[in-house]
């Protein structure tokens, strides 16, 4: 009964069937039920113009709220922390969900304005995961991540031996993740990275700057071609 009971407050959430196994626990139920009822007024509370269903879990700390701009409900776990100080803010698509003690920090520094991050339909970002969106990052539709995922959309200048690299300033390419791609546990994504669409990136994979072909599996430290999907 609880078990369907929950598919059916899921799919009105997300508008997708699924079953949930196992005859529920009616107290862990009506946890569930009250942890997520009291997000979504810490949501309603952040984020008063939207008129959407967004939920800011426990600990949550959120910069510059005016700069996000949501199509459909989302979902910001305990414990992030979200600064979308930036040109183009945070966009999120339909039914995102950013997870626990996640980092997205959309300006590398006060002192420049970083580029911002569009995430599309159906995302999840895994726990403990890492965003610098400093140059710009877009992850299409249908992605999935890991946990201890990490993007840096910066690089630092070192050509000049004579000066600290600290003082010689970044560069920027962005990053851009495809639609329908999986990226492993504990990846690291570099600044230039441009992953297409179907792509699979092995846990713990080091994904530098270049073309990743869609549809194909890459794995290592750099990262390279394992084989193709088709």
């Amino acid at each position: 009964m609880i078990s369907k009971l929950l598919s059916t407050v899921y799919y009105l959430y997300r508008g997708e069937k699924k079953d949930f196994e196992g005859d529920l626990n009616a107290r862990y139920f009506g946890g569930f039920i009250l942890r997520n009822g009291i997000s979504f007024a810490r949501g309603f509370l952040t984020f008063r113009k939207s008129k959407l269903l967004i939920g800011i879990g426990r600990n949550v700390t959120v910069r510059c709220a005016s700069k996000f701009q949501f199509s459909g409900n989302a979902v910001i776990h305990d414990g992030c922390y979200v600064d979308a100080y930036s040109e183009n803010g945070i966009v999120l698509g339909k039914n995102v969900s950013i997870g626990k003690n996640s980092h997205v920090e959309c300006s590398g520094s006060i002192h420049h304005k970083g580029v911002g991050l569009i995430i599309g339909d159906n995302v999840g970002i895994g726990s403990f995961s890492l965003l610098g969106c400093a140059g710009g990052i877009s992850i299409g539709n249908d992605t999935i991540m890991g946990n201890f995922v990490s993007l840096h959309s910066e690089n630092h200048n070192y050509a000049d031996l004579n000066v600290p690299i600290r003082l010689q300033g970044v560069s920027h390419q962005g990053i851009k993740i495809g639609e329908n791609c999986w990226i492993g546990s504990k990846v690291t994504i570099l600044d230039g990275a441009n992953i297409e669409s179907g792509c699979i990136i092995a846990a713990g994979a080091v994904v530098v700057a270049g073309t990743y072909k869609e549809n194909s599996i890459y794995g290592g430290v750099p990262a390279k071609l394992i084989k193709s999907r088709n």
